[in-house]
């Protein structure tokens, strides 16, 4: 199971390779002309763009795994009832 996850954790990577050559020269040169202020306003701008994903994964990765813990804690008091259930029979 671990090596699978490692084959598409690279496959992942190999495929967002081309994504890491956007960082076109032209974008960087035009940035880079920008006075401070404006370079300041890109590097806010990217934070603001940034954040709410951030955000949003976060908490949607902490609501799956809430839910996980909560489903995995009834099955076993499930489980556990039946076997009482079972002994005092």
């Amino acid at each position: 199971m671990r090596f699978r996850a490692a084959i598409l954790a690279a496959c992942l990577l190999l495929w967002a390779t081309p994504a890491f050559s956007q960082a076109c020269s032209m974008c960087y040169s035009t940035a880079k002309a920008t006075s401070k202020d404006g370079q300041r306003a890109i590097s806010r701008g990217v934070i603001v763009l940034l954040v709410p994903p951030l955000g949003f994964m976060t908490l949607g990765v902490w609501m799956a795994l809430r839910y996980g813990r909560k489903r995995d804690r009834e099955q076993t008091d499930h489980a556990n009832w039946e076997l009482r259930q079972i002994e005092e029979s």
